[in-house]
């Protein structure tokens, strides 16, 4: 059992480990996830794509989808 120095020592390193492994915890791959489907507000009328902005969204249906018509919340922008 450490005393002393080597106690304190060894229990900065432990909580600096648990304050390490809670940071990570907020970080997960499904909480990434979730937060850039949120992001994805706009959706593709033609194929139901998903896209952050109408400017995007413009961009894609003008190049992936020229022959049908411009939905008009696109129109304006």
């Amino acid at each position: 059992m450490a005393r002393g120095h080597q106690k304190i020592q060894s229990q900065a390193k432990a909580s600096e480990k648990q304050a390490k492994l809670k940071k990570q915890q907020g970080h997960s791959a499904n909480d990434q996830k979730k937060a850039a489907q949120k992001a994805l507000v706009y959706v593709c009328a033609v194929c139901k794509s998903q896209m952050p902005d109408p400017k995007t969204y413009k961009q894609h249906f003008e190049n992936k989808h020229p022959k049908n018509d411009m939905p008009e919340e696109l129109k304006d922008v």
